[in-house]
Order: structure tokens, then C-alpha cells, then sequence
């Protein structure tokens, strides 16, 4: 929803310049939508920009078009700051502007790049993308999954208004290519207003808004449907916001290493929870690189993750394998090899490739510095909350502690949106919250329009509702904490049903890398069809996401008189055999985080533990914004 739906002359008339209603209301409604407070640069921008846009609008004779403030885009969490929504002076059909308000007095465009500037006044000072680079993907975005505007993408335009600068104070930004006649300024009010009387007066039915509101939206593809289009032809994602930042850094940076004489390598680190669209910045930078005839590679520590890819892309043209690989395929590496080195889900970095222990005779140089070593920018994709086996150490401390010793630049980008569990932000958070992996203790679910929170009072209850979201054309999964053997196939093929929970019983994936009687290897678990009806576990939906998630919460972590509580003896995973106790009840809350955020639709879950059963169903239940199944 979006969080204020008003005029321009409501807002402009608003004059009270340090308690606005307007920005009381938007407080009311981020509160309301996100459950916390919003930041207060934020409350900051609604009380400058959003009045100084409103009486630029006023005074163009547009007071009565309607603003859409805070647009949530369709399936992700990104916001746009305002759209406008009326008709189009000539046609009388729908017209929406997207606009991007900017509070920057000064800044100037990063020699190098099409679409990166350096704005002095943000601390800390880091690259920030075109404020027309970024409306322009979001009225891409918002017309390739708005039904509304199928067939009418020509409705929808963007602008951005640095409503506190001069031309001058940003003219290489104005020059840029980028900006297409479509950066204003304080100096260019009046072609501002120009442009906009251009494209839309206002509604007087206001069925413009209504009906982009209203609107069904296309479910977001999934990355690994597409990923073959994706690197060789590179159509089917638009990079918004920071992940379009990102992209750019990185071609930037090989840029500023093709000019280099001495060799000068710098690293871009690049920070995201589950869903923030790490894979799909890796994918997009593979495709654009090997078009460009750049020598580059993907390196993963999933060997599922991997082989999907691998079989997903290289079965349609010959070569492309080469493209993806292992962290620990570099031992031999020689010294920048590849101009680019794409190291997805950085999280999973070991300390040594040969997994000797480090300082022993047989240990190899630090994995870390052989990644490094082997391009000229190597690229770090990781999320911190998905380590879930002892040995894995990528961390943000680990890779710049790596590059200082080396005296190499780290370039960093933090990921803010959220694409997976339908773009509810809402969703990651309380599963933070639930598992203790952010402070501030469990909460109650109190809904997402975006995103369905179901508790079930048996694991045949949880199957039986992904069977049916199966039989709608859904995908789904279930997935379950490591509490149960796991065993090969009978001699006839047959899968033993380990998983066993009371009467219902069901067999774990397939642990090795051949298929039985038509259904998929472990590594294929999560996207061959055949996968639902077998159990998966950290190692095979890692990564990867469906539609419809059930979770299994199993005896390994319990809720016992107001906090979690880890059980060792209750794990088969052996992985987890020499951890501390510590370390043992930090990995088992991360394998479940990432367990619950693999879902696109929504999310049901069960425990085995009917104290935990009560405690879930009473945060899920008792916020009214959950459902039993």
C-alpha cells in the first residue's frame, strides 16, 4: 500500500513547517505498514522535498493531481518516492509521472561510469547512482509488472528534482547522458513544469490512481527460470536502486583497472539478506562481461547452487561452463587471470581450499587470498546470517581485514530491498526477530498484503496445503532442521522415509548426485518438479526459493520459558559435530532463518515441539495476521 495517498494542494497548503499533518500521517502509516518507526532522515526529506515539490505543482496548475507518496514497486520493497497519478492532456487516458525528490545541493558524476555520482553531503561518502538512472528502472519495473499498464508502458514517465540545487552545483549530472532532458533543478523549475503539463492534468474521477492501486501484479520470475536468458541475453531483471549501483561499481572498477599501469586491483563487497537480489546482480554483471569479451568467472560455495547453473545454461550453448565454478578452484590460480571474478554467496568462504587446518603442513594459502589473487576485481556477494556450518567464515571483517594486509581498496554496497517472501520486508524482519539474530526479542505477525504467515497443527496438515498450492501451478517445498538420519536408497530404488513424525512419514532428498526412479539428485532438489514429496535440508534450499514454503522446526531448537533453546543431541548433522555450544546454537538459528525466507508467496510452519507449536501459533495466530492451515 502506499503510504499517503493526497493532493498537491492539501500538502502545499500544509504550512506548519515543524509539525505537518501530512508528515504526521506518514509516520502513522510507515509504523503502521513496517511496525517500527521510520528513519528520521526520512521524516526529514517528508517535511523538504514533499512540501517543495507540492507547491511547484500547485503553481503549475496541476494543485489537484493526485500523489502517491512513498509507491510501494510491485513484489520488492522498494519505494518510489512519489507518483503521479491523473491523465494525459490530450488523450484523456491514465497518466503516471514517477518522480525522484533529492534534498542534494551539490554533486557531480564519477568519471568512468554512465550512471554513478559523488554526493559530499552524504556520510559516509560512497557512490550513489543517478537519480535519473534510478527513476528510469523504476518506471521499467513498475510497467513490466503492473497489469494495469500491459500494453500501455508509454503511460508511466519518471523525473528527478534536486529541488535545493543550481544548475551549476550539478551540472556534469544535468550533462550527463543519463539524464535525458529528465534532472531538474531549483534553476530549471519552470521546464520542470513544462514536462509535466506535457504528460498529465488531473483526474477529475481520479480513477487514474484507483486503478494503479488496485491493479494486479505478474509474479516476479524466478532467478533460475531465466538464468540462461539472463546471461546470454540479459532481459528478463531490471537492477533497481542498489543493485543497479552495484553493477555499475563494478564496471567502474574495471575501468579504473584498465587505466591503471601498476596493476592497482580494488574489491566491491556487496551486502544482502535473502531475497535482496545478490544473484541476480552476479548473473546480470556475467552476461554483461562475457558480451563485452571480458575474461570472467562465477564462483560459488553451493555445489547445488552451481550445478543448477550449470546445467540451466550450459546445456543451451557450448563454453558457458566454464563460466561457473567453486571457491576452491583457484589454488592455482595465477595472479589476476580474470578481469572479473564474481564470488556468489560469500558467506560460505572456508579458511584454506584443501580444507586442512590453517598453520598445518598440508595447509594451502587462505582461500580468501587466493580469490583475491585470482582477478583483477574480485566481487564479494554474502549475507552473515547465512553461515551455517562451522568453517565458513565470509564476513565483512574477514575480506577487508584480507585487503588492508594486501593494501587493497574495499568498495562497499548494502543491499536494501527485498524481492523474495513477495518483497516483504516486514517478513525478513520478524524472522530476525523470532530466532534472536537481531535484538528486540519475538513479536506478533501482524500481516503483509505481499506475504502469507500460516502455523500448522501437523506435518500432514503443512503437505496437504502445499499439495494444494501445488495443484493451483504454485511451486512448492518442504524443508526441515537436520534431526532425522539419513539414509541411501532401498536396493529397488525406494527412498526410506526418514523423516518420521508420529505416523506421517517422508523420505529426506536424494544425498547423492544421481536421480532414482525419475526423481532428482540432491543437487536439483529444489527446481526439478519432481522434488516435492521428499524432505529438503539446509544444503539443498540453500540459495534457491519456490513459492510455498513448509518448515519443519525440529527438536534441535525448542522454546522453553521465553527463549530459544538449542539441543545438540537432537542434530544428525555431522557437519556440526566440533562446533561449540555457542557456535552450535548460532548455526542452527541461521540454517532455519534461511529455511524460512526461501518462500515467494508464503510460508508455513510446524514444530515438533508442541511448547514451540503454542509459541508459534501464538505469535502467528495471536497478531491477526497469520492463519492456521
Amino acid at each position: 500500500m502506499t503510504l499517503l495517498r493526497t493532493s498537491a494542494r492539501s500538502v502545499a497548503d500544509d504550512a506548519e513547517p515543524n509539525r505537518r499533518q501530512y508528515v504526521e500521517d506518514l509516520k502513522s502509516a510507515y509504523f503502521f505498514v513496517y511496525r517500527q518507526r521510520p528513519p528520521e532522515a526520512e521524516v526529514r526529506s517528508w517535511h523538504a522535498s514533499l512540501h517543495a515539490f507540492a507547491g511547484l505543482l500547485v503553481g503549475a496548475g496541476l494543485a489537484d493531481v493526485e500523489m502517491l507518496v512513498e509507491y510501494p514497486l510491485p513484489m520488492c520493497s522498494l519505494r518510489a518516492d512519489v507518483v503521479l497519478a491523473g491523465v494525459h492532456p490530450v488523450s484523456g487516458e491514465p497518466a503516471y509521472v514517477v518522480v525522484e525528490l533529492k534534498q542534494w545541493s551539490a554533486a557531480g558524476a564519477i568519471g568512468g561510469s554512465d550512471d554513478l555520482c559523488d554526493v559530499p553531503q552524504i556520510v559516509p561518502r560512497r557512490a550513489q547512482l543517478h537519480p535519473v538512472a534510478q527513476v528510469r528502472r523504476y518506471c521499467e519495473y513498475l510497467a513490466d509488472l503492473t497489469l494495469v499498464l500491459d500494453g500501455h508502458a508509454d503511460r508511466v514517465s519518471g523525473a528527478a528534482f534536486l529541488h535545493n540545487a543550481e544548475d551549476g552545483d550539478v551540472q556534469s549530472l544535468v550533462s550527463a547522458p543519463v539524464a535525458g532532458g529528465r534532472l531538474f533543478t531549483n534553476t530549471s523549475r519552470d521546464a520542470f513544469v513544462s514536462f509535466l503539463r506535457e504528460r498529465l492534468v488531473p483526474d477529475p474521477d481520479r480513477l487514474a490512481a484507483d486503478a494503479l492501486l488496485t491493479s494486479r501484479h505478474a509474479p516476479t520470475t524466478t532467478l533460475l527460470e531465466v538464468a540462461a536468458d539472463e546471461v546470454l541475453s540479459r532481459r528478463h531483471f531490471t537492477l533497481l536502486g542498489q543493485q543497479q549501483k552495484a553493477f555499475s561499481l563494478v564496471l567502474r572498477t574495471l575501468a579504473e583497472a584498465d587505466r591503471e599501469e601498476n596493476g592497482r586491483k580494488e574489491i566491491v563487497l556487496i551486502n544482502g539478506g535473502p531475497g535482496s537480489g545478490k544473484s541476480v546482480i552476479a548473473l546480470s554483471l556475467l552476461g554483461e562481461l562475457s558480451r563485452r569479451g571480458r575474461s570472467v568467472a562465477h564462483a560459488t560455495g553451493s555445489k547445488s547452487f552451481t550445478t543448477t547453473l550449470q546445467r540451466k545454461i550450459t546445456e543451451q550453448r557450448s563454453g558457458t561452463g566454464k563460466l561457473f565454478t567453486y571457491f576452491n578452484s583457484f589454488e592455482r590460480a595465477r595472479g589476476n587471470d580474470l578481469d572479473v571474478l564474481v564470488l556468489d554467496e560469500a558467506h560460505r568462504l572456508r579458511e584454506t581450499s584443501n580444507g586442512a587446518p590453517p598453520g598445518s603442513k598440508w595447509a594451502n594459502k587462505r582461500q580468501i587470498d587466493e580469490l583475491i589473487e585470482a582477478a583483477r576485481v574480485p566481487v564479494f556477494l554474502l549475507d552473515e546470517h547465512q553461515v551455517v556450518r562451522p568453517g565458513e567464515m565470509g564476513t565483512t571483517e574477514a575480506i577487508e581485514k584480507a585487503a588492508a594486509e594486501q593494501g587493497i581498496i574495499v568498495r562497499h554496497v548494502d543491499l536494501d530491498a527485498q524481492f523474495r517472501c513477495g518483497g516483504s520486508r516486514a517478513y525478513e524482519a520478524w524472522v530476525l526477530r523470532l530466532l534472536g539474530l537481531e535484538p528486540g526479542g519475538p513479536h506478533a505477525w501482524h500481516g503483509d498484503d505481499n506475504f502469507e504467515v500460516r502455523v500448522a497443527d501437523s506435518p500432514a496438515a503443512l503437505e496437504n496445503f502445499l499439495v494444494a498450492r501445488r495443484d493451483e501451478g504454485h511451486t512448492a517445498r518442504i524443508t526441515a532442521g537436520f534431526c532425522w538420519p539419513w539414509s541411501r536408497p532401498n536396493e529397488d530404488g525406494t527412498l526410506v522415509h526418514d523423516v518420521a513424525i508420529g505416523r506421517w512419514r517422508r523420505p529426506w532428498n536424494i544425498s547423492g548426485p544421481h536421480g532414482v526412479g525419475g526423481l532428482p539428485p540432491s543437487d536439483l532438489w529444489a527446481t526439478d518438479p519432481a522434488g516435492f514429496g521428499q524432505v529438503g535440508c539446509i544444503y539443498t534450499a540453500q540459495g534457491f526459493e519456490y513459492a510455498w514454503n513448509g518448515v519443519i522446526l525440529g527438536p534441535d531448537l525448542v522454546w522453553r520459558g521465553g527463549s530459544w533453546r538449542s539441543v545438540r543431541s537432537e542434530s544428525w548433522d555431522t557437519a556440526l559435530k566440533g562446533a561449540s555450544d555457542a557456535d552450535f546454537a548460532r548455526l542452527v538459528k541461521n540454517t532455519y532463518k534461511v529455511l524460512l525466507t526461501r518462500g515467494m508467496a508464503g510460508t508455513v510452519l510446524y514444530s515438533t515441539d508442541p511448547e514451540t507449536r503454542a509459541k508459534l501459533g501464538e505469535l502467528v495466530l495471536g497478531g491477526t495476521g497469520g492463519r492456521p492451515v
